[in-house]
């Protein structure tokens, strides 16, 4: 049965023919692909840059991972514990949702909710039951929340992302703070764990950090763009900071060997020492909340 879609929201087939819900409202312009719940674009109507980045190399195809955006990780972070063949960041991001709410709100803002349940597919990679829904409230302000039920008679325990990739002017010139102090897992070296010194955080070479036990919100200064970008949180006490550098990002076939240095994620996550566990019938929501403002 076709969808009856508020006006400024449509619905087609995008690069591969993965369905899309394209957003153009007054408040801003965005694009959601139904493959992964993934949100590949938003940019609100005053801000002259795309705020999230896409890799041109990324792969639109069922089964494979969008790269870019903002990709959903669950029910683990990372490679699977126990089982390196299990895909990168679990099955939430690689499997077909489906569209529960798409609508306008009073003020202008686009909601959009999609879906996702485990069923015969899910389980063939792990016997988690689970029911999850992802709302992206798309307009001058971006808010997503990801919401996960425990369907099982046991408790669940499980890791989660929203992976969000930032576009920048030169990820060598950016400033991250809020995370001074912070202690974090370094995966560039050999998963030491450590103190973070440097306020604001910058970026001089390959970067990969877990920061643990932290809801602080994380301030992105660009002098490339001229702008500010502020990734605030809730429902999660891990944050990720990722630049794949020159030979990762080489290494990577859905990732341009040029394209590293627009780019930097900021994640909100719950991970490692922060993984969720819930009783049956257990609920919990995590939510990531990102704002611009122009620079001077």
């Amino acid at each position: 049965m076709p969808l009856d879609l508020p006006a400024g929201i449509t619905l087609d087939e995008g690069p591969g023919g993965l369905p899309r819900l394209t957003v153009a409202t007054d408040l801003c312009t965005a694009e959601m692909y139904l493959h992964g719940a993934h949100l590949c674009r938003w940019q609100p109507r005053a801000e002259p840059h795309p705020v999230l980045w896409m890799s041109r190399s990324s792969r639109f195809e069922a089964g494979a991972p969008i790269r870019g955006g903002v990709p959903v990780c669950f029910p683990w972070f990372g490679p699977k514990a126990g089982d390196p063949a299990a895909p990168a960041h679990g099955v939430a991001r690689i499997s077909p949702w489906t569209v529960d709410r798409v609508e306008i709100e009073p003020d202008g803002t686009a909601a959009v909710s999609l879906t996702l349940a485990s069923d015969a597919r899910t389980q063939a990679v792990t016997p988690d039951q689970f029911a999850l829904t992802f709302t992206a409230r798309l307009g001058g302000t971006l808010s997503m929340a990801l919401t996960v039920e425990n369907r099982g008679q046991g408790p669940l325990t499980f890791e989660e992302a929203l992976h969000s990739y930032v576009a920048v002017g030169d990820v060598r010139t950016v400033g991250v703070d809020g995370l001074a102090g912070a202690t974090f897992i370094d995966k560039t070296d050999a998963m030491a764990r450590k103190a973070e010194a440097e306020a604001p955080i910058t970026i001089a070479a390959e970067t990969d950090r877990l920061y643990l036990n932290t809801s602080a919100t994380v301030t992105l200064t660009d002098p490339g763009l001229g702008r500010r970008l502020r990734v605030a949180k809730s429902g999660s006490l891990a944050t990720v900071i990722w630049n794949p550098w020159i030979a990762k990002s080489r290494a990577m076939p859905d990732f341009g060997d040029d394209e590293w240095p627009g780019m930097i994620c900021i994640e909100t996550a719950n991970a490692a020492d922060n993984a969720v566990t819930l009783g049956p019938g257990g609920r919990h929501t995590m939510t990531a909340m990102i704002d611009v403002s122009r620079l001077g």
